[in-house]
């Protein structure tokens, strides 16, 4: 099963940006779906962002959507994402998952994603 392993978190002052990488180890990468959740104190685990194998399609939850990019790069193993305009709710732990079951960014429930990282925290000062 694919190892993943997520860097990048840190505090951010509010109205700047987030640069997220992910790397993946054991399989390649593009086998998989991938997608990037967060999670907050006291919420559920969501959806930010999904990209397809290639890497041509992607999926942004509305709360990130016009201001995040979800790009990879299969050759490195990596995908990344890239959050911009940040606010205090983008605060959280931010973990990547990898999906072997599903086409395109039909992934988009943490239920759907059977391999995960760790986790990097954010957290967005105001």
């Amino acid at each position: 099963q694919v190892q993943l392993a997520e860097s990048g978190g840190g505090l951010v002052q509010a109205g700047g940006s987030l640069n997220l990488s992910c790397v993946a180890s054991r399989r390649a990468l593009s086998l998989y779906i991938m997608g990037w959740f967060r999670q907050s104190v006291g919420k559920e685990r969501e959806i930010v962002a999904v990209v397809s194998r290639p890497g041509s399609s992607t999926y942004y939850a509305d709360s990130v959507k016009g201001r995040s990019i979800i790009s990879r790069d299969n050759a490195r193993n990596t995908v990344f994402l890239q959050i911009n305009k940040l606010v205090p709710e983008d605060t959280g732990v931010y973990y990547c998952a990898a999906s072997a079951l599903y086409d395109g960014t039909e992934a988009r429930s943490a239920t759907q994603y059977h391999s995960w990282g760790l986790g990097t925290q954010v957290t967005v000062a105001s």
